[in-house]
């Protein structure tokens, strides 16, 4: 069996990047992502929502320059206080 903890992500950067971000349906997830991306071009599409709409999911698609870019874009999006979990 492979483990995949000990594998490290070869990337050739610049690269498009997709996160998956839980948020409270009352969340203007646009806003949110506007105020941690700024003016970088990004998509935002919704993807699920919870059997009793209280929690949606979206995907959130931009551009990555680098592996750190990439790490410190998660570590910010998971760090917001309207977005619940970032995957």
């Amino acid at each position: 069996m492979i483990d995949l903890s000990k594998e490290k992500l070869e990337l050739d950067y610049p690269c498009n990047w997709s996160y998956k971000l839980v948020v409270l349906q009352t969340t203007c997830v646009h806003t949110t992502v506007k105020e941690i991306v700024q003016k970088r071009e990004h998509k935002i599409v919704k993807s699920k929502s919870s059997k009793k709409g209280k929690f949606e999911s979206y995907n959130l698609e931009l551009l990555v320059h680098n592996e750190d870019d990439r790490k410190l874009l998660f570590e910010i999006l998971g760090k917001h206080d309207d977005i619940k979990m970032v995957i």
